[in-house]
């Protein structure tokens, strides 16, 4: 007759039962090192468990970025957990996958026939901003070169950018001549131009999508007015456009808008894959008009990964996962889709809009139309509502909404201004809910006046 041993049951059921555990019986480390392992599923539960403390991804109407992806995403990112992007020898197909993602955008964006995409992957549209601003730089640097002339104060004109490209000039020595809004502008207007541009000048940014109001800078007059420039003074300066988030809207909903190579002074176009692109976090791109544009000297030939490759990037070692997706995305989806998916949200952004400006405190910046899907508003009188947007934060908070209050940029810092991002996962009763606990958010704090507070308040808008 066999012997069988049996194991302690208590044990058994100590190692299964996460609460009963060892681990869940402590406050889990810190600074340290715990000096010994613990079952997987007993960690994976009580950070599971921690990470509820985190906003709600659904509610957050401030970030730009996807919050939803569909299963073939997930299936792929987990098949591509061990891809390292810049290894194209080892992972050749990854690299074929990029270069073809590149092209896509290259021939959505109007690239000039029979060129091939000259872009590459990036971590997201901060790297990308800033190797367009690093060409930009190179090429001007070479041109002031062969003309004998000084090479050593560049500037770069724009408008209310985002923070990438203030890191931009101060990590590579580029004067930031960020232009004031005008009153009642939310953008850089073509006009300022000449007022800031000069032979110095590496470059002008255009944004389409400005991150504070969500509509659209005029990047066609903004070229015409350096062509004006140019006639006059004989600077020739190129555009970039920061379409972080534009780039994957404005294609498929604006497709009159001229902003891409169809202008011959745009250089370079940045984009976000993770933002309208619809990608999971950690991809973006940068696509440059055509091939000479990229300053050979700025990119590296690596051959210690087992082959001899190209690489121009600011990170070395990164996923190829995020590249997978969004390739998957452009089949899945296919020009007919990323349509749909963004008329869908520009369609809510619009039912919100209508819905805030008939609720009477409110006047609205930006109402849906003509930019990305998004509305930005402002209270119509401060001083009479009994209550700051910052207090109506505060209040959609309780509520679970992610709603972002914050001042304009110069000259309009004393407008205090809240936007609401949808992008796809949003539904329409997602935003009916949000517009019930807003009218009854201003319903109370009208009720309840709030003391009046000359302490500095932020707010937040990625």
């Amino acid at each position: 007759m066999a012997l069988h041993e049996t194991k302690d049951a208590r044990a058994r059921d100590a190692d299964t039962d996460v609460f009963t555990s060892a681990l869940s019986g402590q406050i889990l480390p810190k600074y340290r090192m715990p000096d010994d392992h613990s079952p997987s599923e007993v960690v994976y539960s009580l950070l599971h468990n921690e990470l509820l403390l985190d906003g709600n991804a659904a509610q957050n109407l401030a970030t730009f970025c996807t919050t939803w992806s569909d299963d073939g995403v997930h299936r792929l990112m987990n098949e591509c957990l061990d891809k390292n992007m810049i290894d194209k020898d080892e992972y050749p197909q990854t690299a074929e996958i990029e270069a073809r993602c590149v092209n896509i955008l290259a021939d959505l964006w109007n690239a000039p026939k029979g060129t091939s995409g000259t872009g590459c992957s990036t971590t997201g549209s901060s790297e990308a901003a800033m190797l367009g601003g690093l060409a930009l730089k190179w090429r001007w640097r070479a041109r002031r070169r062969a003309e004998g002339k000084p090479a050593d104060r560049p500037n770069l004109v724009c408008g209310p950018v985002q923070i990438c490209w203030e890191k931009f000039a101060r990590y590579f020595d580029v004067e930031l001549r960020q232009v004031p809004l005008e009153p009642g502008a939310t953008g850089l207007l073509p006009h300022q131009l000449a007022a800031h541009v000069d032979e110095n000048t590496i470059g002008v940014v255009a944004i389409l999508g400005v991150t504070y109001t969500c509509d659209y800078e005029p990047v066609a007059e903004i070229a015409a007015e350096l062509d004006r420039i140019q006639q006059e003074h004989g600077w020739d300066i190129p555009v970039h456009v920061d379409a972080a988030s534009g780039g994957f809207v404005a294609p498929f909903l604006h497709p009159d808008v001229v902003w891409d190579f169809r202008l011959p002074r745009v250089a370079s176009v940045n984009t976000s894959g993770h933002k309208y692109g619809l990608a999971p976090l950690g991809v973006g791109w940068i696509v440059w008009r055509t091939a000479e544009l990229l300053p050979a000297d700025l990119v590296f030939d690596v051959d210690y990964l087992g082959g001899d490759m190209p690489t121009f990037a600011l990170n070395f070692s990164r996923p190829g996962g995020e590249v997978i997706a969004q390739y998957y995305l452009f089949l899945r989806l296919g020009r007919g889709g990323y349509r749909r998916v963004q008329q869908a949200c520009a369609d809510t952004a619009q039912y919100l809009a209508g819905e805030i400006a008939g609720m009477g405190p409110f006047t609205l910046l930006y109402d849906g139309q003509g930019g990305l899907p998004a509305v930005s508003y402002t209270l119509a009188d401060p001083e009479a509502a009994g209550f700051t947007l910052y207090d109506l934060s505060d209040r959609l908070r309780m509520r679970g909404w992610q709603v972002p209050t914050y001042p304009l940029p110069a000259d309009r810092q004393d407008t205090v201004m809240q936007r609401v991002l949808i992008r796809h996962g949003v539904t329409r009763d997602q935003i009916a809910l949000l517009v019930s606990d807003l009218r009854a958010a201003v319903e109370h704090l009208a009720a309840h006046p709030q003391p009046v507070t000359t302490e500095p308040r932020s707010g937040f808008h990625h």
